[in-house]
């Protein structure tokens, strides 16, 4: 795949000025190989983190427990300078540390980039808005089946990538989720 090519056909689908699409790195999710991939058209290497999507595939709809497509961006980042494995409930930090991976929960732990769609009717809008549907990339308690599509919408990863990934990232960054 070329990747100035994809990053030209996503900056076409935005509105106003595209300038800080060709600027920037975007994510690149992809689904069927449960990739999280950090695109950076101007290095010679792109860092890849293993995630998992939805056990119920890829879909927009509301209340349909998928991952949906689309082109998205980074509308918040929440918790910056919140320790490894911080249990957040309602976006907000508990206090409290999960303490062992083999749980078999899905807690939203560490980091959270909300992701808000940028294709009306498709991901953004009505009962196919993905920050209403409050789709996230983030930490999880359950790190043992990151590579497997289980999450309930949302896209997991291990905690050390995504606070890694959470450093390297800006609000308004492009995500394209395939």
């Amino acid at each position: 795949m070329n990747w100035q090519a994809l990053n030209r056909q996503v900056a076409g689908l935005l509105p106003g000025s595209n300038a800080l699409a060709d600027q920037r790195p975007f994510l690149y999710i992809d689904s069927e190989r449960q990739q999280l991939q950090l695109i950076d058209i101007n290095a010679s290497e792109n860092r890849i983190y293993s995630v998992s999507t939805s056990a119920k595939g890829i879909g927009n709809r509301k209340d349909s427990h998928q991952t949906p497509h689309g082109v998205h961006r980074i509308k918040q980042k929440i918790g910056g300078g919140q320790p490894s494995g911080m249990i957040f409930k309602s976006r907000e930090p508990t206090g409290d540390l999960f303490d062992r991976y083999d749980i078999g929960e899905d807690e939203i732990t560490s980091r959270i980039l909300w992701l808000d769609g940028m294709e009306e009717g498709i991901n953004k809008g009505g009962i196919h808005d993905s920050y209403e549907r409050y789709i996230y990339i983030h930490g999880t308690s359950d790190e043992k089946r990151i590579g497997q599509p289980v999450s309930i919408g949302c896209v997991r990863m291990k905690n050390a990538d995504v606070i890694e990934l959470f450093d390297e990232v800006l609000v308004n960054d492009l995500v394209i989720i395939r």
